[in-house]
């Protein structure tokens, strides 16, 4: 993984911590309590105001744009500069920046506003939008977008009709550069039938949209668990170090659901503890890690015989039948009732 190189505090003047100081500080965190304490570190500021309401909205979440605090890191990772901006209620939207060729792009933009604040804010402009899949929230800002930097839409061909004004269209097993980095598609059908990751292997992120959160996995709208559960073992063929980058802030109530089926699981409940502290901040949760994901999202561990006797299955069922258990107990209403309509 490349390592971290600078943190920042995205919106108003941008305030970057100096490199080596970073490095020094992330090397110590490494060897203890991981990135999410790191991630402690970030100031709290107040998001910029002007926020839009895009038509693609839905009337029932208009006005939820303003009326919340937020906060973004910034992450450099070799030449690839990765930005966190909050959308939405929950959403997260990246601003991705080649600093050597000049070139920016944007990662699900639920809304336009937070994404023109965060390059106002950089003084840059935008040449591509990358959409993960079609739903609203994370294609909402393409239209405003795309006129007012005349950007360039990227997503996947299978979803091609469904994604607002769609200039490029790739499949799983492509690989297309965002100026001097590569980034591999990979196909993760299962929450929607054309959706896509994209993986930038040289910076050692990935964008998982609404397949892979942290803790959890999408809903399965319109795939099957089988497909699901192959889109996840696919991602979690990436190297461990691996940094995921997901559409929402589900992190806490993920948690909350893993430690119903592992309670006796120490590891899990100590880092509930840290991803609480975060939040009681408003920090966000992410980036995680795939190595950590792999230790404690139930949707990732289906060989874990705590979880399997929690969802009373034997030790002979498969993967699958125990990830589509997981995921029919995830999506009881009992769990999912602080939010109607939720992703994960």
């Amino acid at each position: 993984m490349a390592n971290l190189a600078q943190l920042s505090v995205l919106c108003g003047p941008t305030s970057l911590i100096r490199a080596s100081a970073v490095n020094r500080a992330f090397a110590v965190v490494r060897r203890t309590a991981g990135l999410h304490q790191f991630l402690q570190q970030v100031y709290a500021v107040e998001m910029p105001p002007r926020y839009s309401h895009n038509i693609a909205t839905p009337r029932h979440m208009r006005g939820t744009q303003t009326r919340y605090r937020a906060y973004s890191t910034n992450v450099v990772t070799s030449k690839l500069q990765i930005e966190l901006v909050p959308c939405l209620v929950d959403n997260y939207a990246y601003l991705l920046q080649d600093v050597n060729a000049k070139v920016t792009a944007v990662v699900d933009p639920s809304a336009a506003g937070p994404v023109i604040d965060a390059l106002n804010a950089k003084g840059l402009s935008l040449h591509f939008i990358l959409n993960t899949h079609h739903h609203w929230d994370h294609t909402g800002g393409n239209a405003e977008l795309k006129r007012k930097y005349n950007a360039k839409v990227v997503g996947p061909r299978a979803d091609e009709e469904r994604i607002p004004g769609i200039d490029i269209s790739l499949r799983g097993g492509q690989t297309w550069k965002l100026g001097e980095h590569m980034m591999q598609v990979l196909e993760t059908p299962g929450h929607t039938r054309g959706h896509v990751t994209f993986y930038f292997p040289d910076s050692g992120a990935v964008f998982t949209g609404d397949t892979l959160f942290s803790l959890g996995c999408g809903r399965l709208f319109e795939g099957t668990a089988e497909q699901m559960w192959n889109s996840l073992s696919k991602i979690s063929q990436l190297p461990d170090e691996t940094l995921i980058y997901c559409g929402h802030e589900y992190t806490l109530s993920n948690a909350k659901f893993a430690m119903s089926l592992e309670p006796t699981n120490e590891t899990l409940s100590s880092h509930y503890e840290k991803i609480a502290q975060l939040r009681r901040k408003g920090l966000p949760t992410i980036p995680t890690t795939l190595g950590e994901e792999k230790k404690f999202n139930p949707f990732l561990r289906p060989s874990s015989l705590e979880l399997r006797k929690a969802l009373n299955l034997s030790r002979s069922a498969s993967d699958v039948e125990t990830f589509a258990a997981v995921r029919s107990a995830k999506d009881r209403p009992c769990v999912c009732r602080q939010r109607k309509n939720m992703d994960d």
